[in-house]
Order: structure tokens, then sequence, then C-alpha cells
């Protein structure tokens, strides 16, 4: 009884979009052959959906709001669900960069997530150990993209990144995939609410040398610094340690190039391939 257990095993989140789904459907007096083929899915997707089996991917859950004319009922109950797709100790975060005014990164090792395509995505959760299934992989991918709504919503937020340029310089999924990601890097530094800074190799040492961070203010305009390394995370809060964080990335900030130099510097590397 596999289906079973995944319904007993499914979080509470998973179990009540699914739980939704069902009462919406029943509701309509359709079966889910019948909804399936209004959303041009099969009645076996919608089952595994409604069983658990199977997560419900933005698609999915985009087309039965509109087929089953749920009124917002499916996208409310699909809030919390889209968490899920985030590991465990990212979640909180993800909730609060969504409504965040400003995001500043500092990224040595890999590419802020806001800014990765989803080819160099999906080739580094390839990369991760123990390996991922290719399921994972594509969950994980899909989730990352959706945190792109950053950059269009309303109120508009401000996202700046500084990445180290060994973090360029490695070529996640061989040179068509960091050549396309130069080129996105390159799009998004011409955003008007987007700054983009590289840490050159050759500086001689700079404030950002004990590793990643991302600074957040929140709609409140409290500052929150965000610390993550293998699949561990800390929110920093307190006044007394935001400070210091905050003054280090600033310095990381001044000692990087520039915005245009910056450019300049991702354009001569796409050109190299």
């Amino acid at each position: 009884m596999p289906l079973a257990k995944n319904k007993e095993t499914a979080s509470p989140a998973t179990q009540y979009f699914a739980e939704v789904l069902r009462k919406l459907r029943e509701r309509a007096g359709l079966t889910q052959d019948e909804l399936g083929s209004r959303m041009n899915y099969t009645g076996a997707a919608v089952s595994s959906v409604e069983t658990c089996a199977r997560p419900a991917t933005n698609e999915f859950i985009a087309r039965a709001e509109e087929a089953l004319d749920a009124g917002g009922l499916i996208a409310a109950a699909s809030k919390y669900l889209r968490l899920e797709r985030y590991p465990a100790y990212f979640q909180g975060f993800v909730q609060l960069e969504a409504e965040a005014l400003s995001v500043s990164s500092y990224c040595p090792q890999v590419l802020e997530g806001l800014l990765q395509t989803e080819s160099y995505a999906r080739e580094l959760f390839r990369c991760d150990f123990p390996p991922l299934d290719e399921e994972e992989v594509e969950k994980l991918v899909e989730a990352r993209m959706a945190r792109k709504v950053l950059f269009d919503r309303r109120p508009v937020a401000v996202v700046h990144v500084v990445l180290e340029e060994a973090a360029l310089r490695q070529r996640i999924g061989g040179s068509t995939v960091t050549k396309e990601q130069y080129r996105y890097l390159i799009e998004c530094a011409a955003r008007p609410n987007v700054v983009l800074q590289v840490m050159p190799l050759d500086r001689t040492g700079h404030a950002g040398l004990r590793g990643a961070m991302k600074v957040i203010e929140t709609p409140e305009h409290t500052p929150l610094v965000y610390l993550e390394g293998q699949g561990t995370s800390l929110l920093v809060s307190k006044p007394d340690e935001v400070s210091v964080l905050m003054r280090r990335h600033t310095m990381i900030r001044t000692q990087a190039l520039g915005l245009t130099e910056s450019v300049a510097f991702i354009e001569q590397l796409a050109g190299e391939l």
C-alpha cells in the first residue's frame, strides 16, 4: 500500500493541500480524470497529488486554481506547501527574503541563488553529496527559481551581491552552462534594483575571508544576518552581533570592484569561453 504510506508520512502542509484539492474537485462534481483533462494532466497525476505520492508543481497549482475556479483557495493552501520544497534549515529565511526591503549577499564559493540560471542551479544540485535523485533535484531547482519573484514584486526589493572571482571561475556544468550564467548575471546587473560587484583574486586580503553572509532589511526596517554552511544555518538578530556583521559586509563592498568594472570583468570571462 505505497500510496497510503505516502499519505500517512507526508507533512501536514502536504496533506492539507491534498485535502483542499480533493474537496474542491468533489464540490465541482468532477472525477480525477475530468479535472485532469481540464488541466491538461492525466487523472493519475491528479490522484498522485491528492494521495501525496508526488508534490504539486507550480504549474499544477496554477492550473488547478483556474480549472476549479477556486477563488484563491488553492493558491492560499499552497503557500506553506511551497516552503517545504526548500531544505528545513532554509525555510525560515525564504519567508524573510520574500518580504525583505533589501537583500545583500557576499558569495565566496558559489553564485547567489537569486542570480542563478536554471541550468546552473540544476548542475549545482547534482554536485551534492550524498547524491540527490533527479526528482529531488528538479524540486530544488523549481524552488530556487521561485525565489526570483523578489525582483519584480511591489514594493520593489533592492538586491546587492558581491561575488568572489573564484565562484565565477568555477565552471559548474561546463563551459556552455557557465557562459549562459555569465550572460544572465550581466542581464541581472542591468536591473535598476540590482547591484552586482566582483571581488577579484588579486586582492591581497579583504574583510570577507570568514565566509558567506546575507544581510536583509525587514519591512519593519530591522536588519538581520543569515549565515549558512554544510546544511546548517544561523539567523543573527542580536543588535550588537548584527552591527559587527553589517560593518564587515560594508567593508567587503568597498573592497570589491564597482558595478561597471564588475560587469566588464564578467564580460571578459564570458569572452574567454
